[in-house]
């Protein structure tokens, strides 16, 4: 069974990270901290965005719970 949430676990971290890579930047990086970019408050995720942001708080809330199963057993 361990085995099985270890692989579920790698399976979950591919398809999480996947989804984080896929999202479109949300501002500037650390060029848009002065204040000079208005993207940061553009409005709300639209379309595959949207989709993304949701399957990433799915998938990393599921990340972590398996992780911490993982942890009890090995303990």
């Amino acid at each position: 069974m361990l085995t099985a949430l270890m692989v579920l676990d790698a399976i979950v971290a591919i398809v999480l990270i996947g989804a984080i890579l896929g999202q479109e930047p949300k501002s500037g990086g650390l060029g848009g901290m002065d204040g000079g970019g208005d993207a940061v408050f553009s409005g709300k995720a639209r379309g595959m965005d949207a989709f993304l942001a949701r399957v990433t708080i799915i998938f990393g809330v599921l990340f972590a719970v398996i992780t911490l199963i993982i942890a009890k057993l090995t303990a």
